[in-house]
């Protein structure tokens, strides 16, 4: 393996990629070819045992895959450098594209152009719904719970009741699925490490600022340090990758608080799927139509945190528990939900939508350009130009 980089050059790599960094999970390749081929910071094989656990964990899959190169080059710290890096730029564009938005909705053609991207917004919701669905839902047990957590959400339910209750469920249900009977490091073994003592106390380190910062913000704007926690809570439970964030998200910020119309919410994911990086940078989004740019900043370093001490302080352990039968059990009950979410989400967002024969055709054709793979920028990008002309 080559020598670990710099903290600079680490940041630098990342953020570099994170100007490109379209397509959401799709961006794991590129993130393995950067560290494991171009640099060889990580071994490719440590690396994939990182993916097996990112996608136990809750946070953006592609994030938390950044984050786990950067603590496989260089430690904790090179986690949150490298998580900082490949998140920023999403975060930049984010900001400059919601102030955009705030001062041209009062224009007919930039109206014209975000009814067409709602339909896009449910197209894309519809695609990902299909896409989970065929991985994820094999069995009637995966299709109980899917049905069950679509059903309650769509009811107006808490989806983070549906998460934990099809958790339970799932360690009921699943009595095909058995563990490995290998011997495993235990707890004890693992924290003889000063390398994995050193990655716990990074850990720590991220969530004693979180303590500090939420702290601060309560005495300061408590209205915000309130935004804060709810991003914090959003991800904490955002099993599945980023778009998991959405059912959760849309049930904390619309339906129950009534912070943004459903509308504006959408527009938002829209703007999210123009910027790179991952879905949850909605989060910047909500945060700038709250608290101005405060607002963004905060938003989106909480509806991050949760994601990346939950990388750093369970990957030194992952070998401990990845066989263990009920975690194999609930954390397929976990997954089984969140396509119920997201089928709950598309019919939300369906019925949002004031359906036309353009409109109609818009989304006709968004659905089948995501289906067929063309990149998601390119469907954004045409379908709102075709939405200025004829809407």
């Amino acid at each position: 393996m080559g020598s670990p980089p710099g903290f600079i050059r680490l940041f630098w790599a990342f953020f570099r990629l994170g100007l490109t960094a379209f397509g959401g999970p799709a961006m794991v390749r590129y993130i393995k070819e950067l560290s494991c081929k171009k640099y060889k910071w990580v071994d490719p094989k440590e690396f994939d045992q990182g993916i097996a656990l990112v996608q136990t964990i809750p946070g953006a899959t592609a994030m938390q895959a950044a984050a786990y190169a950067g603590l496989k080059a260089r430690g904790g710290l090179g986690a949150i450098v490298s998580f900082t890096g490949f998140a920023l730029p999403a975060f930049i564009l984010m900001v400059i594209l919601a102030w955009a938005y705030q001062k041209a909705m009062n224009i007919s053609f930039v109206v014209s152009c975000f009814v067409g991207l709602k339909v896009v917004v449910v197209a894309i919701v519809a695609n990902a719904t299909l896409d989970f669905g065929k991985k994820m839902i094999k069995s009637w047990q995966d299709i109980f719970l899917m049905a069950a957590s679509a059903i309650y959400l769509f009811l107006k339910g808490s989806p983070i009741v549906a998460i934990g209750a099809c958790a339970i469920g799932g360690i009921f249900l699943y009595r095909d699925i058995v563990g490995k009977s290998d011997s495993r490091p235990t707890f004890h073994d693992t924290l003889k490490s000063p390398q994995v003592r050193s990655i716990i106390a990074w850990a720590g380190f991220v969530a004693l600022v979180a303590i500090v910062v939420i702290l601060m913000l309560f005495v300061t704007d408590p209205f915000l340090a309130r935004l804060g926690l709810l991003m914090m809570k959003i991800d904490f439970f955002a099993y599945g990758g980023g778009y998991a964030s959405l059912p959760l998200m849309l049930h904390e910020i619309v339906e129950k608080r009534a912070f943004l119309p459903k509308e504006v919410f959408m527009d938002g994911i829209a703007l999210g799927q123009v910027t790179p990086g991952p879905i949850v940078i909605t989060a910047a989004f909500v945060g700038f139509m709250l608290k101005g740019l405060l607002g963004a900043i905060v938003c989106s370093w909480a509806i991050f945190t949760p994601s990346l001490f939950m990388l750093m302080f369970s990957s030194p352990f992952y070998d401990g528990f990845k066989e263990a039968p009920f975690f194999k059990k609930a954390m397929k009950g976990v997954l089984a939900s969140f396509v119920g979410l997201l089928l709950a989400v598309f019919l939300s967002f369906f019925m949002a939508i004031k359906w036309n024969l353009a409109a109609a055709l818009i989304g006709i054709g968004a659905f089948y350009a995501l289906y067929k793979g063309i990149d998601i920028l390119w469907v954004v990008i045409v379908a709102a130009t075709i939405s200025s002309v004829i809407l």
